[in-house]
């Protein structure tokens, strides 16, 4: 039955539309800001005679419409800008570059998303949220810092991994199971200072966007979610400097032409500095510590011709945690991409990206008389990635292309002050190819349908031992292999589908089925993730993850498209996942795969959002209830359990009130139930020691988290404002963590002692620009 429906999906990428008499021509061309020149990403571009006959600007601004000989009127639209409408005699093909004005700040509109006002109806996408920057500066978050990762933790069907943290889970999946993308750059550790920032500058992103599992046959490599960030161009018109100081963080961004109109860059930087304030303290111990984070944001882009351009970016970032020379780590995110944009034709587009990806942590111990203990970990790509969009008419856009990427672990290596290595684990090495095509067709007027089909290779290479283990982690065999000789090679076809049917011009129901595969696996027991995590990739005893994912929703707008509303509900079936024996040691252990159970699991839920999208108030109210649970022979009899990051009930509310020109307010509310967890159920004593024993694994819940968070937004004009938040107005004792311990008062008795992280953190940023 499986190669049937492959099949069926090969013979709809090459059926041709039927032919006709008529004479077609192409209208393609690139949407622009007009005043800083930067390319619009998902603006609409329509044909006024013809209803129903549009196309949307890729990642790079192109658009393309191919339609029969005649006079038209092309409409461009963006949210947010002004509306242009351009006349066209189409007697032959023709180039039309189309630059959109924003609308001043008296027309505008106080928006939330970057979408046009019905692309939730209209288009096959499920499981997608958009977010622009710009529009989510009012939202205050947690030390006043504008974070897109803990913004999108307000959307249904996202929640956040930890009080203050920018790690999130989509859909029941665990956080490794999120491809963060930069600029089509991996990045492997997304949270600066153990997860209260993350480490993307609001100031250097222009576009974001979230797929829940349903991500189209392009993107791969996780099960649950594609987070896929577009780094800002610059200003090709002029130059300009901008910021912010903050209590916690500085930041500045400076950008502008190359040559103007052909081509810009932008560099944006930010640090922490924390560790100033220390060496002030009165506590000379404090003097020597450090507590700091940096990243840095560059990119250009230059025009060469009408056919062709070049864009080249990186990121550059690192944590440092440390006390005087006794003690430090440090670990970071590194990041480059060199992209060239070519046009075969007006509809033929091609974008071909060499991509560099590097995450590593060193630790630095100084041992007894002064000697110097290093640990260093690191995990590297090197990839080649080729795209290809061709709008083959009004109804029909066909893509398709491949990836090629080579994967390196250095799992850990030990060394002294002097280099000499005194432990080191095996090197990983895995080549990972994925060649896909898709094709998205206006079937009839009220059916849109987008199918594709991804095939992915992994091998895991040479050199090195390899081990296999039964199933009581027992080594039952080795096997030498030299350098990149194939140790194991997995295949995997990965069909999608999304349908789209419009009830009405105001509503739509639509549906999808997706299938992902994993190939890298973050080994960690640490709820929110820690920086000395370990990746692993599959191997002879590691097989790739799987998850089937089918959705099903509803769509309604109201009022001219200011109220929007969704529902969907989605289940996910989930082969091949990771847990660990009990008392696992998952650190610096050559024979870590041997500490690993494999089993199945599933994840199920309904999502609700409502959203009011203009005006001088908006905002929206989000509502997951869901499932995520696994299955283990090894684990609590082999019966379903809840994961981790199991949560029943989960609410977001956002508003956001223009006041005046003058002030902006804003108030976000969450509530959610606490994650699964696993409390003693009983103690006994060891040599005057206390120990606790633990039955069924995540058979207990953290306490409910609820928080209210205030912010205003002061602007003082064009080039000035001041931003305050108030994180946890009301001062709720959310738990961090709970420990357990004899009573002092009485020994034979046992207490729970909760831990809070944060109460009323009040903050303040000064926010420039000229």
């Amino acid at each position: 039955m499986k190669n049937y429906n492959i099949c069926f999906l090969f013979f709809f990428f090459f059926f041709q539309i039927h032919a006709t008499t008529q004479q077609r021509f192409t209208v393609s061309g690139h949407i622009t800001d007009a005043k800083t020149g930067e390319d619009i990403i998902g603006a609409t571009v329509s044909i006024k005679e013809k209803p129903g006959i549009a196309t949307i600007s890729n990642a790079y601004g192109f658009y393309s419409i191919t339609l029969p000989a005649g006079k038209y009127q092309i409409v461009s639209q963006y949210v947010g800008y002004l509306t242009q409408i351009q006349p066209v005699d189409l007697v032959q093909s023709a180039k039309i570059d189309i630059s959109l004005n924003e609308l001043s700040r008296e027309l505008k509109e106080v928006t939330v998303t970057s979408q046009r006002k019905n692309e939730n109806i209209t288009t096959t996408n499920m499981g997608l949220q958009r977010l622009k920057v710009k529009d989510i500066n009012n939202i205050p978050v947690i030390f006043g810092e504008k974070d897109v990762l803990k913004t999108i933790q307000l959307l249904p069907g996202i929640k956040s991994a930890g009080e203050g943290g920018s790690g999130f889970n989509v859909r029941g999946g665990a956080s490794d199971q999120n491809l963060i993308l930069l600029d089509e750059a991996t990045v492997y550790n997304a949270s600066h200072l153990m997860g209260f920032f993350s480490v993307f500058n609001s100031d250097a992103i222009k576009d974001l966007s979230v797929y829940k599992g349903n991500e189209p046959a392009e993107y791969g490599g996780r099960l649950s979610s594609v987070l896929d960030i577009k780094m800002k161009d610059g200003n090709a018109k002029e130059f300009g400097v901008s910021g912010g100081i903050g209590l916690i963080s500085s930041r500045i961004n400076v950008e502008g032409p190359i040559v103007k109109d052909k081509g810009s860059f932008i560099i944006s930087a930010r640090r922490t500095y924390a560790d100033m304030f220390l060496k002030l303290s009165n506590d000379s111990s404090m003097h020597g510590t450090k507590l700091f984070f940096y990243d840095i944001n560059a990119k250009a882009n230059y025009k060469i011709n009408d056919r062709n351009r070049i864009y080249l970016s990186g990121y550059f970032g690192k944590d440092v945690l440390g006390y005087k020379d006794i003690f430090g780590i440090d670990w970071g995110n590194s990041t480059g991409t060199i992209r060239l944009n070519h046009l075969f034709s007006d509809r033929m587009f091609s974008n071909t990206s060499l991509i560099f990806s590097n995450y590593d942590y060193r630790i630095n111990i100084d041992m007894i008389e002064g000697n110097k203990m290093n640990i260093i970990s690191r995990i590297q790509d090197n990839g080649i990635k080729q795209d290809f969009q061709y709008f083959m008419n009004e109804k029909s856009t066909l893509k398709f292309g491949l990836n090629s990427v080579y994967h390196r672990i250095i799992p850990g290596v030990v060394t002294t002050g002097e280099s000499i290595s005194l432990k080191s684990l095996s090197n990983k090495n895995a080549w990972e190819n994925a060649f896909y095509i898709s094709k998205e067709d206006r079937m009839l007027n009220n059916l849109n349908l987008e199918y594709g089909l991804r095939l992915n290779s992994f091998s895991l290479l040479g050199l090195g031992n390899f081990y296999s283990y039964d199933a009581n982690g027992n080594k039952t065999d080795t096997v030498s292999v030299g350098t990149r000789q194939f140790v194991k090679t997995y295949l995997n076809i990965e069909p999608r589908v999304s349908m789209n049917y419009l009830l009405d011009a105001n509503s739509s129901m639509k549906f999808s089925y997706a299938r992902n595969t994993q190939n890298l696996h973050l080994l960690s027991n640490s709820t929110s993730g820690s920086p000395t995590d370990l990746w692993i990739p599959s191997s002879n005893n590691v097989k790739p993850e799987i998850a089937d994912q089918v959705s099903l929703g509803c769509y309604r707008n109201f009022k001219d498209d200011l109220y929007e509303f969704s529902a969907e509900v989605y289940y996910k079936n989930l082969q091949n996942q990771i847990d660990y024996k009990d008392g696992a040691e998952l650190n610096f252990n050559e024979n870590v795969e041997s500490q690993i159970l494999f089993g199945k699991g599933r994840a199920y839920g309904l999502e609700l959002f409502l959203k009011k999208k203009y005006g001088r108030f908006n905002g929206w109210v989000s509502y997951t209830l869901s499932r995520s649970e696994l299955k283990f022979d090894a684990i609590n009899n082999g019966n379903y359990y809840p994961a981790k990051q199991d949560r029943t009930h989960d609410i977001s509310i956002v508003g956001i009130y223009e006041l005046n020109k003058r002030w902006t307010l804003s108030a976000t509310w969450v509530y959610y139930t606490g994650n699964a967890v696993t409390f003693p159920c009983g103690k006994y004593e060891i040599d005057g020691q206390t120990m606790f024993y633990y039955t069924d694994r995540n058979a207990n819940r953290m306490p409910a988290y609820h928080r209210l968070d205030l912010g205003a937004t002061w602007t003082i004009s064009d080039h000035s404002s001041w931003s305050f938040s108030l994180y946890n107005a009301y001062g709720h004792d959310n738990a961090y963590m709970i420990d357990f311990r004899d009573k002092e008062s009485d020994p034979t008795r046992t207490e729970a002692v909760q831990t809070t992280l944060f109460k009323y953190i009040p903050s303040v940023s000064y926010n420039f620009k000229f």
